[in-house]
């Protein structure tokens, strides 16, 4: 639990940053497009932070395999999906587009684990 608790928090903080860097620091460098898929990388890092807190729930609820898949797919997919995307948002260049849908697979794979292993959850007794 800890684990994805410190990844989800920290990566959190990256996107609030990158957010932040994108808004009052891009803007003078960059064009609408770049900036508007560097701003997509944020929000999609953020999302996936907040993820990988419900995966930290799961977790000390027990959860098994499927949590730690869903958080590595998570990680995973925030590297190269949201990476990818300030990549291009930074430099205009398009040498990691063919990354992008990689991580969004891994984004997808990720909240299937999740579902997983919400669902293979033991209920808990009343009292």
């Amino acid at each position: 639990m800890k684990l994805w608790l410190t990844i989800g928090a920290l990566s959190g903080f990256l996107s609030v940053a990158l957010g932040a860097f994108a808004a009052h620091g891009l803007q003078t460098r960059a064009g609408p497009a770049e900036l508007a898929v560097f701003e997509t990388g944020a929000r999609y890092q953020m999302y996936h932070a907040l993820a990988l807190l419900a995966v930290a729930w799961v977790a000390a609820q027990g959860g098994g395999t499927a949590t730690t898949v869903a958080g590595w797919a998570f990680v995973a997919g925030t590297i190269l999906f949201s990476g990818s995307l300030y990549y291009l948002g930074l430099t205009g260049s398009r040498a990691l587009v063919m990354v992008t849908p990689i991580g969004g697979v891994a984004f997808l794979a990720g909240w299937i684990a999740l579902a997983v292993a919400g669902w293979t959850l033991r209920a808990t007794p009343a009292g």
